[in-house]
């Protein structure tokens, strides 16, 4: 009998324990750069951000907010064109920081803004129908990916400043 009882007692310390910790949040350990790389679709996004020289800038303290295009998106971009950004430095990071706002901006806040100004200058503007957002006229397909200096939105496609 008492055995029983102990177990039933270690099991609701456990199950309490479950119940506790399943509801805290913890914070990311990894930063933009390591999130993306880690995430296994934007190898293209950190190669550019290596060549550029923005990937020490990017794990940096932040907060930022990374409107990340995929593979995918890149690989709807003309080649000629992205041969052309890998040998103007200056070209290719002022398309990546059209890509980065500063601040730790969640989809829901994203989702309320009109347009927002990124790390390059320019505002880009941002767009709500039917529940779907664009930025830049690009779908965003994922939202919050955290990151310890800040979050990732994921689009569909690759925003070149004009």
């Amino acid at each position: 009998m008492r055995r029983a009882q102990l177990v039933l007692a270690v099991c609701a310390l456990v199950a309490l324990t479950v119940v506790a910790t399943a509801g805290a949040t913890t914070k990311p350990r990894k930063d933009i750069v390591q999130t993306a790389s880690g995430a296994g679709q934007f190898k293209t996004l950190t190669s550019l951000l290596k060549t550029a020289g923005l990937a020490k800038s990017l794990k940096g303290k932040g907060p930022y907010t990374v409107f990340a295009p995929t593979d995918a998106a890149f690989a709807k971009v003309p080649k000629s064109t992205l041969a052309a950004l890998g040998k103007d430095k200056a070209k290719l990071r002022a398309v990546l920081l059209y890509h980065v706002v500063k601040g730790r901006l969640s989809a829901a806040k994203v989702a309320k803004l009109h347009s927002v100004r990124t790390l390059n200058g320019d505002k880009v503007r941002i767009t709500v129908r039917a529940g779907k957002v664009r930025v830049g006229g690009a779908r965003v397909t994922a939202t919050d990916i955290g990151a310890s200096n800040g979050v990732i939105h994921v689009l569909d496609r690759v925003l070149i400043p004009r």
